[in-house]
């Protein structure tokens, strides 16, 4: 399996991922680039940012449902 698929597939299950947990879930480096393939492929995939305890900001991503809000 690819690492695309797997996170569409934890995705699919009503999970969000950070970059960091895709790190240590999947070994993905890049979850950015690789929700972002998703998007053109039609998955509707959004990002909220946060800041972590020591400040810097990071993306959590969702696969949001038809009529479900993020």
């Amino acid at each position: 399996m690819n690492q695309e698929y797997e996170i569409l597939q934890y995705l699919k299950q009503g999970n969000s991922l950070t970059p960091l947990e895709a790190l240590n879930r999947f070994g993905c480096f890049r979850l950015g680039a690789r929700c972002w393939d998703l998007k053109q492929k039609g998955y509707n995939i959004k990002s909220e940012i946060f800041s972590g305890k020591n400040g810097k900001h990071f993306a959590r991503y969702k696969l949001i449902k038809d009529g479900e809000l993020f």
